[in-house]
């Protein structure tokens, strides 16, 4: 059988990777994910990417929002209101036994690793969950308004409402990648970039050590999270405008254009696939927006069905 790596972060990446744990099986699939915006709270380790895809994988994901989780109550933080405590990043009652616990082994000296396949195991995900890196790294945005924001800060906090002049990721150099996480993409056959985030959610995972330099050796795809020049969800248009790019399925192309061998692209950025190929990536455009568990599983079968094209090229 193929085996796959999946780097993700966010709700979209959330949503292939539920896809992608659909069609493949458990043992054929590792889905890597972004830690840079990993923070603490009220003394607590919260993993927000982590939690997104765990989340999903294990159904348990608010439907609405695609991150926390369904059928979640308040009264924690409706209590925290009341005695005047920052509320800006919500925390649900059922989230909150995640991250207590989670807490709890860290600090009993567990990695994060380790946590996560505990906590996956919990869940019931039977899908091998790694983070990018056992060490912590940490997003930060330097805004024009308010300098270095940390990431949950600047996305939650702020609402990404502020400027975005650059952004880097605090801990990167000795940052390693897991030993599970290395062996993952070693003996991989394909690599897809979930439609995450390209600068905060698949950067950091490619900056980790040298995962850029050995993914570039596999056949890697990625699939484009910019359509018609927007988001469904999230800042990454918003970033690149910022950065002076015009954001676009091109623009993320060439992004990736030192790792990935093709990218799948939205029908309605068609007109791009001329220009994509002729940067050398070859491309396909189909329906990425996953309004249900249908399209999850069909862009994940198409994904991979290009992917495997691009193998025998």
């Amino acid at each position: 059988m193929t085996k796959i790596v999946a780097l993700a972060g966010g709700v979209g990446g959330a949503k292939l990777a539920w896809g992608l744990a659909k069609v493949c099986d458990k043992e054929d699939l590792t889905i890597i994910v972004n830690t840079g915006d990993d923070f603490e709270h009220f003394g607590l380790k919260i993993s927000p990417d982590l939690d997104t895809v765990c989340y999903a994988l294990a159904d348990l994901a608010n439907p609405q929002t695609g991150w926390g989780r369904n059928s979640e109550t308040w009264h924690v933080l409706e209590e925290l209101k009341r005695f005047g405590g920052p509320d800006w990043f919500n925390l649900g009652d059922k989230d909150l036994a995640l991250h207590l616990e989670r807490t709890r082994l860290l600090n009993e000296g567990h990695s994060l690793s380790d946590v996560t396949r505990s906590l996956c195991g919990s869940l019931d995900v039977a899908q091998n969950v790694l983070p990018m890196s056992d060490q912590p790294v940490r997003t930060k945005i330097v805004t024009k308004e308010y300098g270095v924001l940390p990431f949950q800060e600047y996305f939650v906090k702020y609402k990404c409402q502020p400027t975005m002049e650059n952004v880097f990721f605090e801990g990167i150099e000795s940052a390693k990648m897991t030993l599970k996480g290395r062996k993952a993409i070693e003996e991989c056959d394909l690599v897809i970039f979930c439609p995450s985030n390209p600068w905060v959610s698949i950067d950091p995972i490619l900056g980790v050590e040298d995962t850029r330099k050995i993914i570039s050796t596999k056949t890697c795809v990625a699939v484009s999270p910019i359509i018609g020049g927007q988001t469904v969800k999230g800042p990454a248009a918003k970033m690149y405008k910022e950065m002076g790019i015009e954001p676009s399925a091109l623009a993320v192309a060439e992004h990736y254009d030192d790792v990935i061998k093709g990218i799948v692209i939205d029908r309605s950025d068609e007109n791009q696939v001329k220009q994509i190929i002729q940067c050398g990536i070859m491309c396909i455009a189909t329906k990425t927006i996953m309004s249900d568990n249908a399209d999850r599983e069909q862009l994940a079968r198409e994904t991979i069905f290009f992917a495997n094209r691009l193998k025998k090229v």
